[in-house]
């Protein structure tokens, strides 16, 4: 435990301000225990020389979540930024200055690229610049969507609240991506080691029963012979399989960051069978949780629609969502050139023009996002029990080929002898 200074306003006394010391893991738990009090925390040090002994500034215990993969990666992690933004929220709630919020955090974070320009945004701030402002000029961490919610929040003088939104929002989109991966996890994971198995199998097994069948001058069948061919094309030819697959995936990776071939991927994944609906169903729940976040902000709407279109990573839905917004734009309601769009279901087009006629279109949006996030939930599940049975499937296939090609020979061999036996 380490011992905190503080200043604050004491609520009971009339504003009037005190002066006290309070025992605490970190800044974040002195805030907390600070407030308890009802007190007004408006600064908090830690002591030196008292305590656990930890330095000044050292990180918090879980303060720079993943900032260790930051600094190694030379980026920021996006974890880093989500509890950045729900710490920041709370102290900002707590009512410290904006300064001295950012020194907290910046002090809390574990060296790395995140501290370094933590940093340089508190000088920023410092020296007059606005929050938004500061956060806008590292476009990798902070994006135009949190940016503009940031400066939405400056300008009604509601930045705790804003924060705490864009907190909420983070963690949601990082819930269900982190939901896609552990459900990738399992059939990707077969498919290694399956093809790593065959693989072996090729390599090594069906050569020696090749040497065999040779030795005993077998005639082979149709299905042995296939399958001793496909092993003697991959020994001969590994080295090119593994240059065209390597290639392939560079190829691929190159096209989809072109404007072409970026929506020709981005089109082929919404059709794809179970894939092309979870992808489907994401985006929308990521447009209308991005736009209701916006608009219930207090960012205006076009500019939200903008917003929104930049934050979308799937073309073919971006390119949709321009649409949109110049149709509006021309004096449209939002509801017709959704529908056309072919992107968003009828049910998604009914509920938005239910908001816009209620005036409850920021609340409209948040709940589309909230069932639409529970059906990419399920689309999941579905994938997951469509994939199971698939990789079982292909497996036995294989295996199944792999044996029945290499005993086939074996069988008339035996039958051979025994006839050779039987003669005798």
């Amino acid at each position: 435990m380490a011992v905190f200074q503080y200043k604050a306003l004491d609520r009971k006394a009339g504003n009037k301000e005190v002066a006290g010391s309070v025992e605490a893991s970190n800044q974040m738990e002195a805030i907390a225990a600070i407030k308890r009090q009802g007190l007004l925390p408006s600064e908090v040090r830690e002591q030196k020389g008292k305590g656990s002994g930890k330095a000044p500034g050292a990180p918090a215990a879980g303060g720079g979540g993943n900032a260790v993969l930051g600094f190694l990666g030379g980026g920021v992690a996006a974890v880093q930024v989500t509890l950045f933004t729900r710490q920041l929220s709370t102290l900002q709630d707590a009512g410290l200055p904006v300064v001295q919020s950012l020194q907290i955090l910046t002090d809390m974070q574990r060296p790395g690229a995140f501290r370094a320009i933590l940093g340089k945004v508190t000088e920023e701030v410092q020296s007059g610049t606005q929050l938004s402002e500061a956060m806008a000029r590292h476009p990798k961490v902070w994006d135009k969507l949190y940016t503009n919610l940031v400066k939405a929040g400056e300008t009604a003088g509601a930045l705790d609240v804003i924060l705490r939104r864009l907190a909420d929002f983070r963690e949601k989109a990082q819930r269900l991506k982190k939901k896609i991966i552990g459900a990738l996890i399992y059939p990707i994971a077969v498919l290694t080691i399956a093809t790593a198995i065959l693989t072996f199998i090729m390599l090594f097994i069906v050569p020696r029963f090749q040497q065999i069948f040779t030795d005993l001058n077998v005639t082979l069948p149709a299905m042995t012979q296939l399958l001793i061919d496909m092993s003697t094309f991959i020994g001969n030819y590994w080295w090119l399989i593994l240059i065209l697959l390597i290639g392939s995936i560079v190829g691929i990776s190159i096209f989809r960051k072109t404007e072409m071939g970026g929506a020709i991927v981005d089109r082929v994944a919404l059709r794809v069978p179970v894939l092309g609906m979870i992808t489907k169903k994401g985006s929308v729940a990521r447009f209308t949780r991005t736009l209701g976040t916006l608009v219930t902000s207090g960012v205006g709407f076009l500019d939200a629609l903008e917003i929104t279109k930049s934050a979308t990573p799937n073309i073919v839905v971006r390119n949709a969502i321009g649409e949109v917004r110049d149709s509006v734009k021309e004096g449209e309601s939002i509801n017709e050139p959704l529908r056309r769009s072919g992107i968003f279901d009828d049910i998604v087009v009914n509920m938005i023009k239910v908001g816009e006629e209620t005036g409850e279109l920021d609340k409209m949006l948040m709940k589309i996002a909230d069932i639409y996030d529970e059906e990419v939930d399920a689309a999941i599940g579905a994938m997951m029990a469509l994939l199971e049975p698939f990789l079982i499937i292909f497996m036995g296939v294989a295996v199944g080929f792999i044996v029945i090609a290499l005993f086939l020979p074996l069988i008339k061999i035996i039958e051979e002898l025994g006839k050779s036996a039987g003669g005798g």
